[in-house]
């Protein structure tokens, strides 16, 4: 057993759709969460300087002595996962692996969309994995940066939520897919509005569910989940407004049992 916390970082408030499933499969674990929103968004920055950042973050979870750290974040993970994994002394998981692997796991996944990030999309981090995986699969991919900003500016079942997913998936009016990953952190805040533009046919994959599992196997695998009978008190860090952390907290987390504080990196 290993009561060290997991290190979990986002370059905003997506990551705490990570937190939350984690709060759902693995209660008992403690939880210290980076959002890098003092140089958010990531997605418009260059992929040396979102290394940079990650690596930042990554070395402050050293000092905190984690035990495992999550890149809650797929831009985060296309620039810096293998720089992470190479560096940092604890396992380090990212996103695109675990959704591209979820969405060769739907039952109908012979046209697979991905909306993500500018950055994500440009450097087709999901096409790449899901090609590698299955030569076949026929990928339609769309950058939605308005998304983000959507779900930061804590927008989300508005009627402006709606008409921007509307805008921003209409090319999905003319290349229809069976299955979508929800290739940014901050998307499955925004599930209910994409589904419906999409419709029930469309499999919503979100790889936050696939990163959290592998997770937790791995923890399994080595021994090393927290024994603790109590929930214990996460800690929640942003590098910009705490306000701002605060609200989303309270609007998409379930528990009230974390504390947020300003972080300076």
């Amino acid at each position: 057993m290993d009561k060290r916390p997991i290190g979990i970082m986002d370059s905003g408030l997506g990551g705490l759709s990570v937190i939350r499933i984690m709060n759902q499969q693995l209660p008992h674990e403690k939880l210290i969460f980076v959002g890098d929103q003092g140089h958010f968004p990531y997605g418009t920055r260059t992929q040396q300087n979102v290394c940079h950042l990650a690596l930042n973050i990554g070395q402050f979870f050293k000092r905190q002595n984690v035990k495992m750290m999550i890149v809650a974040c797929n831009t985060a993970t296309a620039a810096a996962l293998p720089t992470l994994q190479a560096k940092m002394p604890f396992p380090v998981i990212g996103m695109i692996a675990p959704g591209a692997k979820g969405a060769l796991q739907q039952a109908h996944h012979h046209s697979i969309g991905v909306i993500g990030t500018a950055s994500t999309i440009e450097n087709h981090a999901y096409e790449k994995k899901l090609h590698q995986l299955d030569t076949s699969v026929q990928v339609v991919e769309k950058a939605a940066q308005p998304l983000v900003s959507i779900v930061e500016h804590g927008q989300t079942g508005t009627v402006l939520a709606k008409q921007t997913v509307d805008e921003q998936l209409a090319v999905f009016d003319q290349q229809p897919v069976e299955t979508l990953i929800l290739g940014c952190t901050h998307f499955p805040f925004l599930a209910a509005e994409i589904q419906q533009k999409l419709g029930n046919q469309v499999t919503l994959v979100d790889p936050a569910k696939e990163a959290v599992n592998n997770a937790q196997e791995w923890l399994i695998k080595h021994d090393a989940l927290n024994d603790t009978t109590l929930a214990p008190q996460s800690r929640l860090y942003s590098t910009g407004d705490v306000a701002v952390l605060k609200a989303g907290a309270e609007q998409w987390l379930n528990s009230q049992n974390y504390t947020c504080a300003h972080l300076e990196l």
